[in-house]
């Protein structure tokens, strides 16, 4: 269990910081929570750039983005998460109107990442929780924010939390030797290009279904791994 530690701190954190958000949703004026907002979203497009830019690769990310999302818009996966979602909603807080709006982009946000990937398997490989922890008091801090505006629904977003980054330090802990710089610097740039689009979508510039390109992750570690195997290792 001493692997999945790093991912237990983070979802605490965010725990925290959303019932934060939650008692301090009256007491933070609404212009302070709009333009608190914007500052994530430009922290968001920061951390997007930041991360795209560590690509080694270009075409790969460019081809598994674009096939991908293919993939994720035929399954309507946003649509799939949103109805998820609307089901918590029913059961846990129907009465809190934007609950599907905060869960689904605080998911967005928490999963989606290069601290996320890179944190899990550091969990896996050297049992090193450094980068979680750090992330979750980012998290935290974001939830307050998101928990503010949106309500109790930041506060769910744990659970596919959990479930992304516990599945990613398993898989790295049976598969150690997979994950080579090449495949890391990959998947943080095409995890940097989906940052950039929530961003967008936190600023209100554009309404993006970046679940929907998620599928994008797969199609981006088979085509790293067939180029090493095939290209590089020629």
């Amino acid at each position: 269990m001493m692997i999945y530690f790093g991912s237990i701190v983070n979802a605490g954190l965010i725990v925290i910081g959303a019932v934060l958000g939650l008692l301090l949703k009256k007491a933070i004026p609404e212009r302070l929570q709009e333009i608190l907002f914007q500052c994530c979203g430009l922290i968001t497009l920061f951390l997007g750039f930041s991360m795209a830019s560590e690509m080694k690769n270009m075409i790969i990310v460019v081809l598994s983005l674009m096939v991908g999302t293919i993939v994720g818009e035929y399954f309507s996966l946003e649509d799939k998460l949103e109805t998820f979602g609307n089901k918590l909603k029913s059961r846990l807080a129907n009465n809190e109107k934007s609950f599907t709006q905060g869960f689904v982009v605080a998911t967005m946000l928490y999963c989606i990442g290069s601290m996320s990937i890179i944190g899990a398997m550091d969990g896996a490989l050297r049992n090193n929780h450094s980068i979680l922890i750090t992330k979750g008091i980012l998290d935290g801090f974001m939830s307050i924010v998101f928990a503010s505006t949106y309500g109790i629904g930041v506060l769910f977003s744990i659970f596919p939390l959990l479930l992304y980054q516990c599945g990613i330090t398993t898989i790295a802990y049976f598969l150690e030797n997979f994950f080579t710089d090449f495949l890391i610097s990959q998947l943080t740039g095409l995890g940097g290009i989906l940052i950039l689009g929530l961003g967008i979508s936190l600023l209100k510039l554009k309404n993006i279904k970046i679940m929907n390109f998620t599928p994008s992750f797969i199609f981006v570690v088979l085509f790293s791994w067939c180029y090493e195997l095939l290209w590089m290792n020629r």
